[in-house]
């Protein structure tokens, strides 16, 4: 669907493929893009978008962020760049840092016509040039649009290793990026892929709640914009999720058999990457020898 304003000129369009939004915020500086899609030709429906909001001559993109580095958030950089110039691409230290990989791993899975060939989309992701974001930060930073300010703040991570969200505190919006998850496409489950850390994204989490209030707009990666409450209950549902792993491997039930031993807030056929990378990081001490 195209931009729909969900704040004062705060805009959210939410795309078909991958159920993904796009957020636009406005300042008097201009416009600032969050997450460009998983394809340069998609990204071209971004700028189409943007342009029939019709917000008056000159008010262009002057900013982009990525939330992480997967390809469905990065990948029409190279297409907002061509149509507005060299504007700054932002992104933390991380997720910049493994930007590259994760897209080059995607395109080699795309390029299998036996691995890419359920998607329609697999040749133009192929053909997407991939630009890294060139402004990053550590903790937290401010995006000045002149009258109001977005605060980036990197609570930990989750999703990835390199999650941020953004905080637009003049109107109580905070975009989450994919360390919320509401689309119907995975049965509102968070993206537990093979780079997530399940034990620490529930503690992430809290540092996200802590950005909030009772009134706050949350935008989650996928899906519809959702409030605190939601946000609190999917917390809570990865911590019972992370400390059931921790259960299960504290009495020695082996990681293959983990899923099969409990109950689980989520659909089991989404945690599989969760169990495992569970599994991986937990320390010696909270793991015993496999029962026999």
């Amino acid at each position: 669907m195209p931009f729909t304003e969900i704040a004062d000129r705060v805009w959210v369009a939410r795309h078909a493929w991958f159920d993904v939004n796009v957020t636009l915020v406005r300042g008097e500086r201009g416009l600032l893009v969050v997450d460009t899609l998983a394809s340069g030709s998609a990204a071209r429906q971004v700028v189409a978008d943007v342009a029939a909001l019709g917000l008056g001559p000159g008010v262009e993109v002057v900013e982009v962020v990525n939330t992480h580095e997967h390809f469905d958030h990065v990948l029409g950089n190279a297409t907002l760049r061509a149509a507005y110039g060299e504007v700054p691409i932002r992104a933390h230290e991380t997720a910049a840092a493994n930007v590259a990989a994760a897209v080059e791993r995607v395109k080699q899975r795309y390029a299998d016509p036996d691995d890419g060939a359920d998607d329609p989309h697999a040749a133009e992701v192929v053909a997407s040039d991939v630009v890294v974001p060139d402004h990053t930060f550590s903790s937290a930073v401010v995006v000045d649009l002149g009258d109001r300010q977005v605060e980036l703040v990197h609570p930990g991570r989750g999703h990835t290793a390199g999650d941020l969200v953004a905080r637009i505190p003049d109107v109580d919006v905070v975009l989450a990026g994919d360390l919320v998850e509401e689309s119907a496409d995975r049965e509102a489950t968070p993206g537990f892929g093979p780079d997530c850390f399940p034990l620490e994204w529930p503690l992430s989490l809290d540092v996200v709640l802590g950005l909030t209030t009772a009134a706050t707009v949350v935008v989650p990666g996928h899906g519809a914009v959702v409030d605190r409450e939601f946000l609190e209950d999917q917390r809570n549902a990865i911590g019972v999720m992370a400390e059931t792993i921790r259960d299960l491997a504290g009495r020695g039930v082996p990681a293959a058999d983990a899923l099969a031993q409990a109950e689980w807030p989520f659909p089991v056929r989404h945690l599989e990457d969760a169990v495992r990378r569970a599994y991986e990081q937990l320390p010696r001490a909270q793991k015993r020898l496999p029962l026999i």
